[in-house]
């Protein structure tokens, strides 16, 4: 019988490795789906999935067993996908500040590209709204876990509202209930603390 996810990640957790490749090979061609779907990009795709195995395998603590294990690895995936791709495309429009003005990589917590885009932004403004991202996660972060389960699913692992609703077992009405009070209440807060405002 099939070892529970919870059961191989504790064993995870207590440094055995036969766990850590039973887990690897349950959810690798899902991550590197989703990683070759984003990047495009075969070999890019490959080198992230190494990422996303390393994260698993440094902080499985993180995952506490509330929702699948392959969601939170394709939610890590996702948005390391995310940060290459910005990364990309800074260096590619602005090649010698993209050193300095880059996403930071290393952060697993990226906020989604619904919230921002960076395309067309100069380094001042590129600088700013890297701290209004810092704001806006930790407006997420305050959220329920209800709610702020919802945002990671749809806007962070891209989830359709059918999809979301299979993985957390309930109606899609409460996912789009929950979905449409978590962006209320995210832009009630932002309006709260002179998110998103220009300043005069």
């Amino acid at each position: 019988m099939a070892s529970s996810e919870a059961t191989l990640v504790a064993r995870l957790r207590s440094g055995e490795t036969h766990a850590f490749q039973v887990l690897f090979e349950r959810h690798r061609d899902a991550v590197r789906q989703r990683l070759e779907g984003m990047l495009r990009d075969a070999n890019a795709a490959d080198d992230l999935v190494q990422e996303v195995f390393v994260r698993l395998w440094t902080r499985a603590e993180q995952w506490r067993g509330q929702g699948s294990l392959r969601a939170w690895l394709v939610r890590i995936a996702t948005n390391l996908a995310l940060n290459r791709i910005r990364s990309d495309r800074l260096r590619r429009t602005r090649p010698f500040e993209s050193s300095m003005y880059a996403p930071r990589d290393e952060q697993d917590d990226a906020v989604p590209a619904w919230m921002i885009d960076e395309a067309s932004l100069g380094p001042d403004e590129v600088i700013g709204r890297a701290e209004e991202c810092d704001r806006l996660r930790g407006l997420v972060t305050e959220l329920s876990e209800e709610k702020r389960q919802v945002i990671d699913m749809i806007f962070g692992e891209e989830m359709d509202i059918a999809s979301a609703a299979r993985e957390l077992g309930i109606p899609e009405g409460t996912v789009k209930s929950r979905l449409h009070y978590a962006k209320r209440e995210l832009a009630d807060r932002g309006r709260q603390i002179g998110l998103g405002e220009e300043e005069t």
